[in-house]
């Protein structure tokens, strides 16, 4: 697949005023040298969203939200990596390369007919509910449905009629478009065939409007209940939610989204006044469908139907959220009575009965604890051992933060065990001691801003052009040295030797799927001490220079360490012999001490 040069990507973000395309979207107010707003991402009073015209990028200090142009594109419009590059070069007016030589119009014009296509089709449906001979059957049921005329035409809901190739007659195109585009599907023996035949038609918007696929209920016969479009290149079913578009385009940012069964469900509450649901299409909730919803509310509700089977779809969707429950973050779980949906219980209760359990929910906290209480008796120590080790996987899914901590925290009350804070540490090696050098600490630890390694990133963060101090042999020494820390500081003291006017927020933008990416958003944030050039070149110089003296002691610490664990090895060898281990350990500090005599 052709790839965007990261050199475009750089000179873009250099030709693109980050102020300018956020404001655009979101009010920004000047506060000395940064912007700031009320983020769009998550519900706040007090702005916490700041941008940097200097840095060019933005940084939400509530909800950790950070990154250049491309990411904020991506997460307040819902695009993709590509569309959102696109798109900014166009506000510029450059035209996007590809590595291979294809222009990035060639893709696109290569899925627009696949688009225009299914248009096309979701016309003649429409038309087809409205004027067919087989159409009654369809409205009846749809009235049945308590659906009205006012919602079908806004969920753009059509009828497939019976018949093989009504979709080949009236649109006037190949099967292998169709095949292409998933309206049609071939039989086992070859005969291409109309995918929605005797079918309530809901045609499947992505978030910019574009319609990708469609989903349709049986009428009649045997056939499966629902049906959605198979993939295509432009539809991914674990990916897309029904009714997202529809949603935005009441409230962009809702306070809520619940997640309900099915497309009935989605129309039922939205012509209740419910505007704020969305549906899988007939899959479990997956992980791509959590970020995007989390782009764009900072609340989940997930509806279960209040049988087995819903409490056993709830448990599996757990899973799949734990992982995104970052700070700032709310999920819950609403389990309407046994033998209601969503459609059947708003229609009986009205908007003010289904708002009412809405204020039911079940915190995803609490529902994860009686989730992991199931066969375990808190009241015998068996028990509570069993819950605690029942909870260590479930626990360690959670992001790191204040979420995390109170869960383990609630744990440790109920089983009255003072268990660690990486439950995954139990019964084995300690982990590195907090605030070694090069540990991730050594970015995120607030409490202790002189630590050297913290504040030379802070300098060279805000002074890029302090790159030059850096020695040959110091950058060799930094090179040398392990832990997650000082790889990441190494990474940047290369980035700025490519070149000190490389733009922060493409560095920001190579790590947004990481937690480096936030620890650096932040720290470039921190003002270093006030000062002129010359103070600011000593002070760099002073920290590396500590830097790396630090690592010359380690290294002695460690040859000496090496030295007498090779005196153990050797003599236990001589008298009884090594364990498979050993011999292990014995072999590596003999390849050391090769390779340090031939230096």
């Amino acid at each position: 697949m052709a790839r965007i040069p990261d050199t475009f990507i750089d000179d873009l973000l250099h030709r693109v005023d980050i102020v300018e395309v956020i404001n655009q979207r979101v009010p920004l107010k000047r506060a000395g040298r940064e912007y700031t707003a009320c983020c769009p991402f998550h519900e706040e009073k007090t702005p916490s969203f700041t941008v940097s015209a200097t840095k060019q990028f933005y940084h939400c200090f509530g909800c950790g939200a950070h990154g250049s142009a491309i990411r904020f594109l991506m997460e307040y419009e819902g695009l993709g990596f590509v569309d959102s590059v696109n798109e900014l070069a166009r506000s510029v007016g450059m035209e996007v390369p590809l590595e291979s030589g294809q222009a990035p119009q060639v893709e696109k014009d290569q899925k627009q007919p696949l688009y225009d296509l299914l248009e096309q089709a979701n016309r003649y449906y429409q038309q087809q509910l409205r004027s067919h001979a087989q159409a009654p059957t369809a409205v009846d049921y749809l009235k049945n449905r308590g659906v009205s005329g006012a919602i079908a035409k806004q969920y753009e809901i059509g009828f497939a009629p019976s018949g093989w190739d009504n979709l080949k007659q009236a649109l006037r195109c190949s099967d292998e478009q169709l095949l292409e585009a998933g309206l049609s599907a071939r039989a086992d023996s070859g005969k291409v065939y109309d995918r929605l035949r005797e079918r309530i038609t809901f045609p499947i918007r992505d978030q910019r409007g574009r319609l990708c696929g469609f989903g349709g209920r049986i009428l009649a016969g045997d056939g499966a209940k629902y049906l959605n479009s198979p993939e295509t290149a432009i539809f991914h079913k674990g990916e897309e939610l029904y009714g997202l578009y529809q949603l935005q385009q009441a409230e962009r940012h809702p306070r809520q989204v619940v997640v309900v069964e099915g497309y009935l469900d989605v129309i039922a509450l939205a012509q209740h006044g419910a505007s704020y649901a969305v549906a899988a299409l007939g899959t479990a909730l997956t992980s791509a469908h959590i970020r995007k919803l989390f782009r764009v509310t900072s609340k989940l509700v997930l509806c279960f139907d209040g049988d087995k089977a819903g409490k056993r779809a709830a448990e599996r969707s757990l899973e799949q959220l734990l992982p995104h429950m970052q700070d700032g973050r709310q999920a819950e779980f609403l389990f309407l009575p046994q033998g209601d949906d969503p459609d059947t219980y708003i229609r009986r209760e009205g908007l003010e009965g289904f708002e009412a359990q809405l204020m039911k929910c079940e915190p995803l906290s609490e529902f994860l604890f009686r989730f992991l209480q199931q066969e375990c008796d808190l009241q015998t120590m068996e028990g509570r051992a069993k819950l605690a080790e029942r909870a260590r996987p479930w626990v360690n899914r959670i992001p790191k933060g204040f979420f995390q901590k109170l869960v383990r925290d609630e744990l440790n009350r109920m089983t009255g065990v003072d268990l660690p804070e990486n439950l995954e540490t139990t019964n084995r090696r300690e982990p590195r001691p907090r605030g070694q050098a090069g540990s991730t600490d050594a970015l995120s630890t607030p409490a202790q801003p002189n630590r050297p390694l913290r504040k030379a990133f802070v300098y060279l963060l805000n002074h890029p052009q302090l790159v030059a101090q850096i020695s040959a042999d110091q950058l060799a020494l930094l090179s040398d040295q392990e832990g997650h820390g000082m790889a990441l500081f190494r990474q940047l003291v290369e980035f700025y030797l490519r070149s000190t006017d490389s733009n922060l927020s493409l560095f920001i933008e190579q790590l947004s799927d990481s937690r480096d990416a936030s620890h650096l958003a932040t720290l470039s944030q921190t003002e270093p001490p006030a000062g002129d050039p010359a103070s600011w070149s000593a002070e760099f110089c002073s920290l590396i220079d500590d830097l790396t003296g630090v690592i010359h002691h380690q290294r002695g610490r460690l040859g000496d360490h090496h030295r007498k664990r090779w005196n153990q090895l050797t003599d236990k060898f001589t008298k009884e012999g090594l364990s498979p281990q050993e011999q292990d350990e014995y072999r590596q500090l003999r390849d050391h001490f090769k390779g340090q005599s031939k230096q």
